[in-house]
């Protein structure tokens, strides 16, 4: 615990204060001096350039240029380096000064050492000159210990400097010069000794030595131990190696070359096995495995031992007495002309420390020789340098930047800190020791370039965060260039004084404190930093951006740095466009009588682009798919449909074509008409009282009387749904009528109402302003219309509270400062900003007095029992603080989970940094091996999280449609939901609140929490209305009213239930335990009996039967089962106690076992084909059956393990089949002839025979019959998903809303070993919405960043995550992006349309479009024409004509079901008929009457009305019943027909005719009735039932009104759970009110 307070002590509040410089223990003092003489020189130069220079252009240029070419130069060392890493070739170095020490016999090397020494030294010389590898290491070792003769000498051969050309030359060219060092563990007598011998020796060898010279390697280290090298060296063992290599693979080699040293006859041999053994090498590892070595005292060198000594480093000799060594150079260059000039000699001697005995004897282990790593870093063509340096101490040094533009931008952020610092120093903006602090910050800001603090304060993510690094120098710029900016201002004499809201603002002193404050907050960098007020750069942009857009133009929340750059630019487009039309509209002044077209235009472009910008969401890649996807579709000629998401969005853009058109025509004729100057006070007052009424009605009374508890004192709701009763609710929720009244309040609130006001104003406004100028023409035309802009955005998207604000406004400025008024629009807009902090800070407070209050204390820790009574004094700080956060919209955080609240850095309202995506793990992208050797994704939040991935996905389609309902209670941005139901429990946060759309993130909790969030749940799902405690007493409660201490308990949380029966399509799990249903050997046998019968089905039910069945190859293959004597006698497999075809005497299974238990089946199965099938006993049908049966029965028995008879094995070994790991034995190996044996029959059929299992418990009976057990597999086959949850098909079925799932999962958790069969059914689930303050959710976030990132708080069991059921700090905590948080899943950011909400579809009537409005037109031209015609007539009912207008009511979107249609067309058709002429005359009514319909209708027809309708009906039925692909024959057909019958009239002509001819009769009334009911044709909605909503059927449409007859062919409507209903009418008059709850079409998925 110390060492981490230390640690974080020294890294990060250190760091953080000095900008990332810091004094690191596990560092080299390499790296730590480089740190702090680094920090110095970037303090103390701008600091000594200020004192010693004057404030001149020429110190301003020395400081950025030192500073500009000392970055460069470190930053591209540094890349060099890095690239020399990722790129450069290692070389491996032995350093024997680090070998370690062990006891010598002899203080002295031997003389008899010395031949040998020379002798193979000479041999290192040739070996190197001739070497072959890039980095050989040769050793000779003996096997045999040598006592008299053991010497403890060291040799090293290197090459130090190389002139060739560079690594792109093979070979040395004869005037290359070659320098070999030779270091030795040798006294200086020895080493003199051995330099004249080599002298000598290389004199007489020269010949040798330059014969084969050509060919060079790079490096070559060569380690000889002269005690192992005597004379008589070829009586001996050795071994010649690589340490890259190992000695398996050239052993023979090697000790054939045993007894035989290098010399000029077989030199070329060992060369080129030393370059045989180097290829072998090539990708071995450098590194050496460390072993300690064993200590070995004076005499171990004398007592020998017999086995060989591998020749590595672990059995070289040691040292301990002494420590001297000797180098030896030698220059070799071939190009001298004599001998003595070809070789130059110098040798160096170093003698170090002796060590005693004693003290090495205290060590248990001893130091192993190191092996370096040098990295060629190459400088110029041909020349490099060697770098003993790694990668790790090279990060610990400098800070590594990826590519070269970050070094670029870098050393440009350098320079700018450099400039504008000294800039400000120049310019006499520090005095005295502020100028060191300021100098300071210069210095902080610059090192966090080359090392920055790692993690820092305001880091939101774990290790190295790139982006923090240029974050210091970010801020230091734009504070720096403010400060610069503000003081050539305060240069200026000629400022202006304006007075706004009656103060006198004086731009001269506002500049100047302006100034000084950001001085002020620029010295106070370090500690801002340490703090972490300051977000990442990146953060802070879409911060500010957000922030601007939505304060001063309304617009929405921005979900990315792209999405707040394209809000900012359309907000501004919008701006600039709309000033140009307000400016000339204000510029010269007008009358009360004529209003200027140019302001009627602004306004109505005013209201067009507000409406525009608030339907439209924030993220531009959504505008930019749909425009991508209709030009594609434009170039595919139409050949192929858009996505649904595209087609929404294509929805949308027409639908404002259409409202921006007629609001623009609407607001340009109300301002032109001068009706807001004309009728000025009593518009106004009138507005204002209504939207007053409006407001408290929609926003405060009908949501409260909807919440759970109302007022938090009623405990129950007033306003109840119909779901509120029922314990299960299998339908969708059913539209209530407060629920309609609300959504016409809101929208006659959002587009009449407040539209009204904001014109008023602004006409008003406008008309004042062109008389008078307040703050001048360009500062009040820009207020004017940023004003306007931003109220009418604001109504459009969320007008919860713009009748607070706007009741506020009245108040302030009318009652209690009427003298600091300004103008209305001005007012409203200053005041929805105060109003917006308004809000926050309440609810800050609020999450604050109920965090800390006394009484319901949740102390998780003893910290936070000391910080609680700590807090109490710090209330003001407290209060500042929380002043401060809410005007900057930053969290205020519990300082780990504790009483103590400081601030946090600003966020945006999707407050994380990055965009989270769950990734589900499954077989399609895991590695095979994975999937085989365990199984994939097996832990419980991988394979539950698809559930609330399919939640997402229902609250896309619903989300936004039901927040318009008000079933959500009012809403904002930024507001978090907890959705909680049995097993699922969610936070929802809303982000983005646009006009008909919102964007949200859902994160979905564990199932089973931990103990701290299960109490949590218990909190929000328990209820208080039982509760009938009063202080310490229970005197009860008033009827439907909380007792004292609910109520008062219920005020002090920091959430609030709004609904209890909100309904979700979602699945509900039952799981069983497969041990207990399996755990009887008789249950066991069933499984088995429904697995052979399910391969039978699935054999014979195969489309490739046929070709089984006369495949040669198979058919040989299964020759053996053909024999009815063929036994199958696999104890391990077969047995009696789970094969019903078992035969005990024999001992296994046969054929005729078989065929006397499946032959029924099979012949049952093969008798439901339509093409005959063979199936006798001696059929190859039945051959192929009993040997699948016999495979599928092995295949379980191998992934069982053979022990089938264990219920564990068995268990394992169907859950491997489960998910498709088949073994196959060698004897079923005939299998893979064809793959379709395994994929289509053995694999479903393990998984069919679970489910068949799981219905034997309930249906016993009937599951033994094989017409019902064939019933029941094929319904399975099409209705039931059954398959592995591992399998991607398990998330396609569950995304695609399948009905019922089926799977074997296998649970591991906690110890349990337990299989679980999971039954999911599509329902509608329950949940509860439980609304949390939003300030309590970004505080808890805020803290628990700060703790694991900054603080490094690792214990998991911290006092942050404890339940607290006043917050739900637990829940709110674990929903945190990973890993701060452990959450199931967390969705991608998701936008739901309102346009695919079925209900409120059925409201609205769907989005606006031309076809739609020329529809409307048309249904109302035929209704009015049908008027006129039938009004000659006395004693119509006019009832009977709108019935008979079927195909003008079939036009709407929702309408009443097909059977009560006909029922009320049989009663009001018989209720106008007299009783005595009724003849009972039925007709079946066609697609004529009804195309939904399946009964006739029974009319009483005169004969010549029933010969006329006939006719009619049989030419409208032919055309109906037409093929699509015959569909123009058919209309060419009826056109010519109804030609003959009335010539060139339409065929409302035949309807006036009909009728004359029924008068004629005597029954006129009847005869129009039954007339308009034959005659009637059209798409009638009342036709799609949901039994067929799958289908799809085109259906033609008959316009009365064309001359011709026209035939219009519509295409069909799928109705679906994801389709629209594409009905043309959103107006049907006649049965309206009188219908049922109407058929809400379904939606497509956005």
């Amino acid at each position: 615990m110390v060492s981490q307070v230390v640690q974080t002590l020294r890294q990060g509040v250190w760091a953080s204060l000095t900008g990332g410089w810091y004094h690191d223990p596990d560092q080299n003092k390499f790296n730590n001096s480089c740190h702090l003489y680094l920090w110095i020189f970037l303090l103390m130069l701008p600091l000594s350039l200020h004192l010693a220079l004057p404030p001149t252009t020429m110190a301003l240029s020395i400081y950025c240029t030192s500073i500009t070419v000392f970055f460069i130069l470190i930053k591209l060392a540094n890349y060099r380096l890095h690239l020399m890493f990722d790129e450069g070739e290692a070389v491996v170095r032995s350093s024997l000064s680090d070998l370690s020490k062990a006891p010598e016999k002899k203080s002295n090397a031997s003389d008899s050492c010395l031949p040998a020494k020379i002798n193979y030294i000479i041999v290192a010389i040739i070996l190197y000159i001739m070497g072959k590898t890039l980095s050989v290491s040769c050793v000779v070792s003996q096997a045999e210990p040598v006592e008299e003769t053991y010497c403890s000498d060291e040799i090293e051969v290197v090459l130090v400097d190389n002139s060739g050309p560079g690594p792109a030359s093979a070979h040395l060219d004869d005037n290359d010069t070659v320098k070999i060092i030779i270091t030795m563990s040798c006294d200086p007598v020895t080493a003199a000794q051995l330099e004249e011998s080599v002298k000598q020796s290389l004199l007489e060898n020269t010949g040798h030595i330059t014969q084969y010279v050509g060919s060079s390697a790079l490096f070559l280290f060569l380690y000889l131990h002269p005690s192992y090298l005597l004379p008589s060296v070829h009586a001996h063992k050795k071994h010649l190696s690589l340490y890259q290599t190992t000695m398996t693979s050239s052993k023979s080699d090697l000790e054939a070359k045993e007894g035989q040293i290098p010399n000029e006859s077989n030199f070329l041999e060992f060369v080129s096995l030393l370059g045989s053994l180097s290829t072998r090498a090539a990708g071995a590892s450098t590194q050496e495995d460390e072993r300690p070595e064993r200590k070995e005292e004076v005499g171990a060198a004398e007592e020998g031992e017999s086995q060989e000594k591998d020749p590595d480093y672990d059995s070289l000799p040691s040292q301990t007495s002494q420590s001297e060594s000797s180098m030896l150079q030698v220059i070799c260059r071939p190009e001298a002309t004599n001998k003595e000039d070809a070789y130059t000699f110098h040798t160096v001697h170093s003698k170090h420390e002796e060590d005693s005995l004693d003290e090495s004897s205290e060590t248990s282990t001893q130091e192993k020789p190191t092996r370096k790593i040098y990295y060629k870093l190459k400088l110029l063509p041909g020349k490099w340098i060697n770098i003993l340096y790694d990668r790790l101490t090279l990060l610990a040094l400098l800070d590594r930047n990826q590519d070269v533009l970050e070094n670029l931008v870098a050393v440009f952020m350098a320079f700018l800190v450099s400039f504008l610092g000294f800039v400000l120093l120049n310019h006499g903006c520090f005095k005295d020791f502020w100028v060191f602090q300021f100098c300071l910050v210069i210095a902080s800001c610059q090192y966090s370039l080359l090392k920055s603090v790692q993690p820092d304060a305001a880091s939101p993510t774990h290790g190295h965060n790139q982006l923090v690094a240029y974050s210091r120098a970010a801020y230091f710029c734009i504070f720096c260039a403010l400060i610069w900016l503000l003081e050539q201002l305060l240069r200026r004499k000629d400022l202006p004084v304006s007075t706004l809201y009656g103060v006198t603002i004086v731009c001269h002193d506002v500049l100047h404190f302006i100034r000084d404050l950001l001085v002020g907050f620029t010295y106070c960098f370090p500690i801002t930093f340490l703090v972490g007020l300051f977000p990442q750069i990146n953060t802070f942009t879409i911060y500010l951006l957000e922030q601007i857009d939505m304060h001063l133009f309304g617009g929405t929340a921005a979900t990315s740095l792209i999405s707040a750059i394209y809000s900012i630019l359309r907000s501004l487009i919008a701006l600039s466009l709309l000033y140009g039309f307000c400016f000339g509209a204000l510029k010269e002044p007008w009358d009360e009588q004529h209003t200027p077209a140019l302001f009627s235009g602004f306004c109505g472009l005013l209201v067009v682009f507000s409406y525009h910008l608030s339907r439209q969401s924030s993220d531009p890649s959504v505008l930019l798919l749909t425009n991508e996807c209709v030009f594609i579709q434009c170039g595919l000629l139409m050949t192929q449909a858009l996505p649904p998401s595209c087609t929404l969005q294509k929805e949308i853009l027409l639908s404002d074509v259409v409202v921006c058109s007629v609001a623009y025509i609407l607001t340009f004729a109300i301002t032109a008409s001068t009706v807001f100057l004309s009728l000025k006070p009593f518009v106004t007052i009138v507005l204002y009282a209504l939207a007053g009424t409006v407001g408290f009605v929609t926003h405060y009374l009908i949501p409260q009387l909807r919440k759970h508890h109302p007022w938090l004192w009623i405990s129950h709701p007033v306003l109840k749904t119909k779901e509120y009763h029922q314990f299960e609710p299998r339908e969708d929720a059913v539209l209530m009528w407060f629920e309609r009244l609300y959504v016409g309040l809101l929208c006659f609130e959002k587009y009449v109402v407040y539209p009204a006001i904001v014109l008023s104003a602004l006409t008003n406004d406008g008309f004042a302003l062109s008389h008078r100028k307040k703050l001048g023409i360009h500062c009040d035309v820009l207020l004017t219309t940023v004003a306007g802009l931003k109220l009418l955005r604001s109504s459009f998207c969320d007008p919860s509270f713009q009748f607070l604000t706007l009741l506020f406004t009245l108040v302030f400025f009318h009652f209690d400062c009427p003298h600091a008024s300004e103008s209305f629009l001005l007012d409203f807009f200053i005041m929805s900003i105060v109003f917006h902090k308004m809000r926050e800070l309440l609810l800050k407070l609020h999450f604050i007095l109920v965090y800390i209050a006394p009484w319901q204390i949740a102390w998780g820790s003893a910290f936070h029992a000391f910080a609680q009574p700590f807090a109490v004094p710090h209330s003001a700080m407290l209060l500042l603080q929380t002043l401060l956060t809410t005007v900057f919209y930053t969290p205020l955080a519990p300082f780990l989970g504790s009483a103590i609240f400081i601030s946090s850095y600003p966020r945006p309202i999707k407050f994380w940094e990055r965009n989270y995506n769950t990734k589900r793990i499954d077989n399609s992208n895991s590695r095979l091996v994975s999937q085989v050797d365990k199984e994939t994704g097996c832990d419980d939040s991988n394979l539950n999280s698809i559930f609330y991935e399919y939640l997402t996905r229902s609250l896309q389609h619903s989300l936004c449609g039901d927040l318009m309902l008000g079933r959500w209670g009012n809403y904002s941005a930024g507001d978090c939901f907890i959705l909680a139901s049995d097993y699922l429990n969610a936070l929802v946060q809303l982000i983005e609140i646009g006009n008909g759309l919102v964007t949200f993130q859902l994160r979905g909790l564990e199932f089973r929490g931990t103990y701290c969030q299960q109490r949590e749940v218990e909190a929000i799902t328990e209820g208080v209305e039982e509760d009938d405690a009063c202080c310490c007493c229970e005197p009860g409660h008033l009827p439907h009213m909380l007792s004292c201490n609910a109520a008062f308990n219920l005020r002090w949380l920091a959430w609030e239930v709004m609904a209890t029966k909100y309904l979700l399509e979602g699945y509900s799990i039952s799981e069983n335990n497969a041990a207990t249903m399996l755990q009887v050997y008789d249950l066991r046998k069933l499984l088995i009996t429904y697995y052979l019968k399910s391969i039978i089905y699935y054999l014979i039910h195969s489309p490739k039967l046929s070709t089984w069945l006369k495949d040669a190859t198979v058919q040989d293959a299964l020759q053996s089962y053909t024999k009815w004597h063929h036994i199958e006698r696999d104890p391990q497999v077969f047995s009696v106690k789970i094969d019903e075809d078992y035969v005990h005497c024999l001992q296994g299974v046969t054929r005729a076992s078989f065929c006397n238990v499946y032959l029924e089946w099979i012949q049952y199965c093969a008798g439901k084909m339509e093409t005959p099938v063979d199936s006798d006993e001696d059929s190859a049908l039945v051959t192929l059956c009993y040997a699948l049966s016999v495979l599928g029965r092995r295949s379980l028995g191998t992934a069982s393990h053979n022990m089938s008879n264990s219920l564990e094995s068995f268990l394992y070994g169907f859950n491997t089949l489960f998910k498709g790991d088949f073994r196959i034995a060698t004897k079923d190996e005939w299998v893979f002839a064809d793959l379709d044996l395994l994929q289509k029959v053995v694999a479903p059929a393990v998984r069919m025979s679970l489910k068949l299992h799981q219905d034997h418990f309930t249906c016993l009976e009937e599951t033994e019959e094989a017409s019902i057990l064939y019933e029941a597999i094929t319904n399975y086959r099409s209705s039931l998903v059954i398959c592995h949850e591992s399998d991607p098909a398990w998330r396609k079925a569950v995304l695609s809303s399948r009905d019922t799932l089926l799977t074997l999962r296998h649970m591991i958790d906690d110890g349990t070993d337990e299989y679980k069969i999971i039954m999911l059914y599509k329902r509608h689930l329950s949940f509860k919405v439980i609304k949390i303050n939003k300030e309590c959710v970004r505080g808890l976030w805020a803290g628990q960043q700060q703790e694991l990132v900054f603080l490094r708080n690792r214990n998991p069991e911290r006092g942050s995550i404890q339940n607290s059921k006043q917050a739900l700090r637990n829940m709110v905590n674990s929903s945190c992006d990973q890993p701060l948080g452990y959450p199931m899943y967390v969705s991608p950011l998701t936008t739901s349309y309102a346009g695919t909400h079925r209900t409120l579809r059925s409201i609205g009537g769907g989005a606006l479009s031309l076809d739609v409005i020329r529809s409307w037109l048309c249904t109302k031209w035929l209704r009015v024409r049908k008027d006129n015609l039938t009004s000659c007539n006395s004693g119509v009912n006019m009832e009977d004509v709108d019935c008979g207008a079927g195909g003008s009511s079939s036009l709407s979107h929702n309408r009443p079901s097909s059977v009560t249609s006909n029922t009320r067309r049989e009663y009001r058709s018989r209720s106008v008929q007299p009783q005595s002429q009724r003849p009972p005359v039925s007709s079946q009514s066609g697609p004529i009457l009804d195309s939904g319909s399946t009964h006739g209708l029974v009319q009483r027809l005169s004969n010549s009305q029933l010969s006329f309708n006939t006719s009619i009906a049989s030419i409208f039925s032919q055309v109906y019943l037409t093929a699509p692909g015959s569909a123009a024959p058919a209309v060419s057909s009826s056109s010519s027909t109804l030609s003959l019958l009335f010539g060139k009239r339409s065929f409302s002509s035949g309807l006036v005719i009909s009728g004359l001819s029924a008068a004629e009769g005597g029954n006129t009334t009847d005869t129009q009735s039954s007339s308009s009911v034959n005659i009637a044709m059209g798409p009638s909605h009342r036709s799609s039932s949901r039994a067929t909503q799958w289908t799809s059927e085109p259906y033609e449409s008959i316009d009365a009104t064309y001359s011709n007859a026209a035939i219009t062919v519509k295409d069909g409507v799928q109705s679906g759970d994801r389709g629209y209903s594409q009905g043309l009418d959103k107006t049907q008059e006649d049965s309206a009110s009188a219908s049922t709850a109407p058929e809400a079409s379904d939606q497509k998925t956005v």
